[in-house]
């Protein structure tokens, strides 16, 4: 029976290791470093306080946001470009990049603790908490001020949380299974309040719930409906309430801080920018009347509505025929070609609020310097044959004066409800089709100057349809109005229903997060992650060839595809056996390798798989979560092959327990031969890396070249 005392100085030493490992250099390089760019940012912007929009949720934003204050940051720093420098701006960016650090090196004795509370041995314990401890591309992740380090520690803290909630099962609704319980849901919320792949973690302790309920619910468990029932709803107060309301505060407390107009203005609806103190909105938003020249921008892509006198080609590539008509284009520049004069359709008098554009109102759009109408007809876009084209007529041919006919429709206004500059988002839909106008990022050909394609989407009420004024120029007098918007009063700023703010930003993560398909260099699909196929270039140092280059440690990497692909055998070797009447493993050992070792591959599982179905930017970094799974699997597949005894029971008796025999592990000598030489290697090759993990000492093409332990590694300044 292994010492308690041994017990607590592994883990000890464990951590303490992993504190050495993180902290160590921590300084170097005193520059910003991949996405550092974007979360160092982001954490400036709690400090000043001002409007940001991210796809992810803020917990861990916030976090890093309160470190940089907590060391003296000011906020002053822009993160604009990797290889900015901190020491030249006098930011405290050790202090920020410490916090991840700590977080990173805290989940190293967690997840010891985790084998050892699932009842392995210490020797296993510290099997798979080396596989993370002497891994670099944790190592390199959790020391940059990123989401990583908080993401991966919270999950392992729902995995602890659990295992400790499930040992007390003999002690149902005690105070002790309630704090473990509540504990996970915390955790879970935690995990998912850093990143939204935290759904993956619900998904790993919700199907080992369900699991554990299906069990309860067997009538040979002799428990009444209503008892089961009891079990079913404390499950629902621990591991769904407590964590939404605890999900729910990190955007209160994000809502709190962030009160001023900032770079996340535009992503929100108007009603949603107008509770922030000098948005734009506040003090620039102005009514719209008729024969108002205006310029008007695509709220996501911010191009301006222009056209110019070139034509559209007679001919496509794909043998389309086009209208010949007169272009309407994207252009993402301020130019005179982008002005539109807003024409009404009705009769107006002479003053006064009758010449204010509304709701609903339905007018013709006037391009000022080609003298023609806005026009759309059922002829096929440049580059999209389902939707329709957009150009010009002739403003003094008005034999297709319907054709010219637009309906604007201000998002989420009531009838009668002014247009405004900045505030009034609108789709503006054409009269016969009911088509509207639409924008997307693909340019168009060279004949169009590689500009955006303006087309009619046949959705009139798609999302990403919808537009601003950006600028009143001047007023049917012809005088210059640029001042209009300018010298108006700044308005209060509203009030808006927390729940409402809430809502709307989750769908604007979740819809950003979906669109994030743009092609990067570093990019990586799934299948290639356990493999190590390829990683990602953090930061580069030409003058000294020194660089980070975010790669795993191939011994434990590839050590955990073995575990997994052994585990996956283990299991179906077992289950073709059973059904032919035979029983290879004995129930004790095969009951921790389905519950103990099962939960951990369901965690690798619901970690990786669901990448495959993702359209979006993958990095080896999304692997982190399940690579850690992976390690806890390696060190139950290793306990299974060595030894053929567990420390059983490990769940705390109750007082109406039926006691079982009490048994303990026995590993033996070769067993602590084999871990020492398997971690001494480990070691070697973490050191190995090592100078791509803390970006120093500088490499020379050999040595570079030498360290591409894989072709499809793209290090920098390799040998020729």
């Amino acid at each position: 029976m292994e010492k308690p005392t041994n017990v607590y100085a592994t883990g000890f030493i464990l951590g303490a290791l992993a504190f050495a490992v993180r902290l160590y250099k921590i300084s170097n390089p005193d520059e910003v470093v991949f996405d550092e760019v974007h979360f160092g940012k982001f954490a400036a912007y709690y400090i000043l306080r001002e409007y940001y929009f991210d796809v992810h949720p803020p917990l861990a934003k916030l976090l890093l946001g309160a470190a940089g204050w907590f060391v003296g940051f000011d906020g002053q720093f822009d993160f604009e470009n990797i290889g900015d420098s901190y020491t030249e701006h006098h930011v405290p960016y050790i202090g920020m990049r410490v916090f991840p650090a700590v977080l990173g090196s805290l989940t190293i004795p967690l997840v010891f603790a985790i084998m050892r509370e699932c009842g392995y041995p210490t020797l296993i314990a510290a099997f798979s908490a080396s596989l993370v401890l002497f891994d670099n591309g944790h190592v390199t992740q959790v020391r940059l001020i990123l989401l990583d380090a908080a993401l991966v520690f919270f999950m392992t803290m729902s995995l602890y949380s659990y295992v400790r909630f499930r040992k007390l099962r003999y002690w149902e609704f005690t105070f002790e299974w309630w704090a473990w319980m509540i504990a996970t849901g915390v955790s879970l919320a935690c995990t998912l309040g850093c990143k939204m792949v935290g759904l993956l973690t619900f998904a790993t302790i919700g199907t080992a719930v369900l699991v554990d309920l299906w069990n309860l619910l067997d009538i040979r468990k002799g428990l009444s409906l209503e008892h089961v029932a009891k079990h079913f709803f404390a499950r629902a107060l621990g591991l769904i309430v407590v964590p939404f309301f605890v999900y729910l505060s990190f955007f209160w407390i994000h809502f709190k801080i962030l009160t001023h107009s900032g770079t996340g203005d535009s992503f929100m609806s108007p009603a949603f920018q107008e509770t922030l103190q000098n948005n734009e909105m506040l003090l620039n938003s102005q009514e719209i009347r008729y024969y108002d020249t205006v310029t008007m921008r695509h709220k996501d892509s911010k191009v301006f509505l222009h056209s110019h006198p070139d034509r559209y080609p007679l001919r496509y590539d794909d043998g389309r025929i086009s209208s010949q008509g007169q272009q309407v284009t994207g252009y993402p520049f301020n130019d005179t070609n982008n002005h539109w004069q807003i024409v009404p359709t009705k009769s107006l008098p002479p003053t006064g609020r009758g010449r204010v554009v509304r709701h609903k109102d339905v007018v013709q759009l006037l391009h000022i310097n080609t003298d023609s109408y806005l026009l759309t007809h059922d002829v096929a876009s440049p580059l999209m044959p389902t939707n329709q084209e957009f150009t010009t007529w002739a403003v003094n041919d008005t034999t297709r004066y319907d054709d010219t006919l637009f309906e604007i429709n201000i998002i989420e206004a009531h009838d009668g409800e002014p247009w405004k500059t900045k505030s009034g988002h609108f789709r503006l839909v054409h009269v016969p089709t009911r088509v509207s106008m639409w924008t997307h990022s693909e340019a168009l050909p060279d004949w169009a100057f590689k500009q955006q394609e303006i087309n009619g989407n046949k959705n009139a009420q798609e999302r990403t349809a919808t537009w601003f004024v950006d600028e009143i120029i001047n007023d049917e007098t012809g005088a210059d109005l640029r001042n209009r918007t300018g010298t108006v009063e700044p308005k209060p700023v509203k009030q808006l229903n927390f729940f409402r703010k809430f809502f709307e930003l989750q769908m604007l993560m979740l819809q950003h997060n979906a669109g994030l398909t743009a092609s990067h260099p570093y990019a990586s699909g799934p299948i290639n992650w356990p493999f190590l196929i390829s990683g990602i270039s953090f930061w580069t140092h030409n003058d000294t060839q020194r660089q980070i280059y975010m790669i795993g440690n191939v011994v434990g990497w590839w050590t955990c595809v073995m575990a997994l692909s052994i585990y996956v055998g283990i299991i179906s070797a077992d289950l073709l056996a059973r059904r032919r009447g035979v029983y290879p493993i004995p129930e004790p050992l095969r009951n921790r390798l389905w519950n103990s070792t099962g939960l951990f591959f369901a965690a690798w599982a619901y970690h990786y798989f669901p990448f495959f179905l993702m359209s979006r930017q993958l990095f080896l970094h999304h692997y982190l979560p399940a690579h850690l799974a992976s390690a806890l699997v390696a060190g139950g597949v290793f306990n299974f092959i060595v030894s053929e005894t567990i420390n059983y029971p490990i769940s705390i008796p109750g007082p109406n327990t039926r006691l079982r025999p009490r048994t303990h592990a026995e590993l033996g000598v070769r067993s602590f031969i084999a871990v020492g030489v398997f971690v001494a290697t480990l070691i070697a090759m973490f050191l190995y890396l090592s100078p791509l993990t803390y970006g120093t000492p500088g490499l020379d093409g050999d040595q570079v070249n030498r360290r591409r332990l894989l072709s499809t590694w793209t290090l920098h300044f390799a040998g020729k």
